[in-house]
């Protein structure tokens, strides 16, 4: 396989879509394990793994090896995502129980997704998609930003927000799809 051979520093410093795709087989099982545990909920751990590896892909460019290992620099963000949720998550999770509003899983498709965010044919298709979805997925996934700060901004409502959110990301993973 791609990197086999690579150390975890090597595979994040290279640049290459394929060693993010092989550092994040070497580690996803771990990220999702490190949420499950802390948080209880399946849901909530996978969205979290994806919300750290999305994150991993924006700043594989900052990181520096030696300074500290791969692994607990993936953690770190880790640990940043689980922080982020913990302090909004709760309220959303009341909110959406008391509005009796389901969350969408994820699935293996949203894997392929973030692992397909760094390979440059996704900016192709990005670059396809409406600009609210953009500006939205950009906000959230990219800059890690609360829904509602996003939805302040853009002067709308928190559900529209993350419905755009939601079909930009269904959108790029049918284009995804079909370009393979």
């Amino acid at each position: 396989m791609i990197g086999d051979q690579l150390t975890d520093e090597d595979l994040l410093a290279s640049g290459e879509p394929e060693h993010f795709g092989c550092f994040y087989q070497r580690h996803v099982r771990e990220v999702l394990g490190y949420m499950m545990r802390r948080t209880g909920d399946a849901e909530a751990a996978a969205d979290l793994t994806a919300e750290t590896f999305a994150a991993a892909i924006v700043a594989r460019r900052r990181f520096r090896p030696g300074v500290a290992p791969a692994g607990a620099w993936l953690l770190t963000i880790a640990h940043r995502k689980l922080v982020d949720y913990q302090r909004r998550g709760f309220a959303e999770e009341r909110a959406r129980r008391r509005l009796a509003m389901e969350r969408r899983p994820l699935g293996e498709e949203d894997t392929a997704l973030i692992r397909a965010l760094g390979e440059e044919v996704t900016l192709d298709r990005w670059q396809e998609l409406p600009a609210d979805q953009r500006a939205a997925i950009q906000a959230r996934v990219l800059d890690e930003r609360p829904y509602p700060e996003i939805a302040s901004e853009l002067g709308t409502s928190e559900t529209a927000v993350r419905m755009r959110v939601s079909r930009g990301l269904a959108s790029l993973r049918r284009r995804l799809r079909n370009a393979r």
